[in-house]
């Protein structure tokens, strides 16, 4: 499972025009779901996510989870974070799940983080045609890989 971290003042996620779901400050988070990923890659990334200390403390140090700070999680299905562009031009997605594989996890994933930070989370739809805005905080942008632990 990988993810690419977002710190943001907001976020929204968008299809056809409407407004599916949107948060203040917290995390944008888009994950990508491969194949071998298992409830311990859910429970490592959720637990990973919450507990990110990327959020400025009263002295402006980073030093605060998302948790800490109440703030919130908007989770993105986003199958191109899987894609391998080892050989020519096009990027190639066979690494990423498909649905039938990729749902359920993505499911599991956001009931996880929803009983790690204590609060629903934010969620665009699986496979829609998404529009995501944000306001990046710093910037502050991580990325997190459940393979490699990183």
């Amino acid at each position: 499972m990988r993810v690419v971290i977002q710190r943001v003042k907001s976020a929204s996620v968008s299809i056809e025009g409407k407004v599916k779901a949107a948060i203040g400050p917290g995390l944008l988070v888009l994950v990508g779901i491969e194949d071998a990923d298992s409830e311990d890659d859910i429970k490592w990334i959720s637990n990973k996510l919450v507990q990110l200390r990327v959020f400025n403390d009263d002295q402006g140090v980073m030093n605060c989870s998302v948790k800490e700070i109440g703030g919130d999680i908007l989770l993105v299905s986003q199958f191109t974070l899987q894609a391998s562009t080892r050989k020519g031009n096009r990027p190639s997605y066979i690494k990423a799940s498909k649905p039938p594989v990729a749902i359920p996890l993505y499911e599991k994933l956001i009931l996880q983080l929803k009983d790690d930070l204590g609060k629903p989370i934010g969620t665009g739809v699986f496979g829609a045609d998404m529009q995501v805005a944000l306001v990046n905080d710093g910037p502050v942008t991580l990325i997190m890989d459940s393979k490699n632990k990183e």
